[in-house]
Parts: structure tokens; sequence; C-alpha cells
């Protein structure tokens, strides 16, 4: 059985190549923790100083540092003051590009993915990805996270069978790039949103 060392180096080399042609082979990895596994069915690609969309296009920050590490590696953030996100770095070192994993399918584990998310139904409890990361139990104190060696790891799976593109979801910087990608027609795929217009307010 290889040791983390090796599946370190392996899952680096897969990770490795430009941000939006490993994204889609995500689709059906696992990410595991604990006793909860989340195949993934939905995610968005982001580059660094060339994508506007991206928390690397203004350089190197105590929030993204991470992502301007090696691959394989979790990059977490804060969001709206309550939510957390998680991300797959990719690319060579201190050329940040990361995977953000919007959406997956429970796969085992669901009575403790059930319990941090009480009142979701099973397709939800993993569908958008402060949701994932809810049901994974993933906080910011694993930001940074060798996703070989653990706790939480990332496992390559089969291909999608079939696959989709479209813009990333919410966005104003580069909002037509077609950088999310989602296995089709998969119940747990998150709803497509385009960013609201600055000063607009939500109700509801």
């Amino acid at each position: 059985m290889p040791g983390s060392a090796d599946r370190h180096d392996k899952l680096a080399g897969l990770l490795a190549g430009p941000v939006e042609e490993v994204a889609p082979t995500l689709l059906g990895a696992v990410v595991r923790h604990g006793d909860v596994a989340v195949r993934l069915t939905e995610v968005e690609a982001y580059a660094g100083p060339a994508d506007p969309g991206s928390h690397a296009y203004r350089g190197m920050t105590r929030r993204n540092a991470t992502m301007f590490g090696p691959p394989a590696h979790l990059y977490c953030y804060f969001t709206y003051g309550m939510h957390v996100c998680c991300n797959v770095v990719t690319g060579a070192e201190g050329d940040p590009s990361a995977v953000l994993l919007r959406a997956g399918e429970v796969v085992e584990g669901v009575a403790t993915a059930r319990a941090r998310r009480p009142g979701a139904r099973d397709r939800d409890l993993a569908r958008g990805p402060a949701r994932l990361c809810r049901a994974l139990g993933i906080t910011l104190e694993h930001d940074g996270t060798d996703l070989a060696r653990g706790p939480l790891v990332l496992e390559p799976g089969d291909p999608a069978p079939e696959w989709s593109t479209g813009p990333r979801v919410g966005l104003r910087g580069a909002p037509d790039r077609p950088w999310r990608f989602w296995v089709t027609g998969h119940p747990t795929v998150s709803p497509y949103r385009p960013a609201k217009p600055r000063g607009e307010r939500t109700t509801g």
C-alpha cells in the first residue's frame, strides 16, 4: 500500500494542470472526513491574476495564502459572515488557482450529515458550497489541509459519464466565463444564479 508521501505526489500530479482542465476531472471524486464521504457533482474553476472572479486576482493576502501554495491542499474561507466554503488548490506553487467544491452527494455517513443539516432533504445535504462544508464538518481550521494525508482526504473517482459547463454562480468579475462544471442532470447540482446588481436588496 503506498505511503502518504506517494499518495500526495500522485494526487498533486493529478491536480497540477490548468485549473479549467483539472476542475471537470474532480466530478465523481470523493471527499472524505471522518465517517462522512461526499461524491462531487458540481465544481467551479478559479485562476489567479488573470481571473477577475478569483480571490487571488489582486495578489496574496492573509485570507487567500493557501491558494499560492502547492496543489493538493484545501483552501477554506469565510463568506457572508456565517458560511465556510472550500476549494482544492491546483496548478504549480506560486501560481494561484483552485477549484471550488459547489455540491455533491453524501455517499457515506448520511446520518451524521443529517444531524449537521437538520431538516434538509437528502439531495440537499451537500447541495451548495456552504452546505457541503457543513455536511462534511469542514471549518476554517481545515484551511491548508493536505488532501492526501488528512484529516480530510480527496479520493479520485471514475470520470463523470456526462458533464455540462456554464457560467460560475453569482460573479460580477468575468461572469460569463464557462468555468462551472457539473454532472448533467444530477439532482444535487445547485441552481444557477447570476450576480445581483450592486445595491439591489434581497427579500425573503
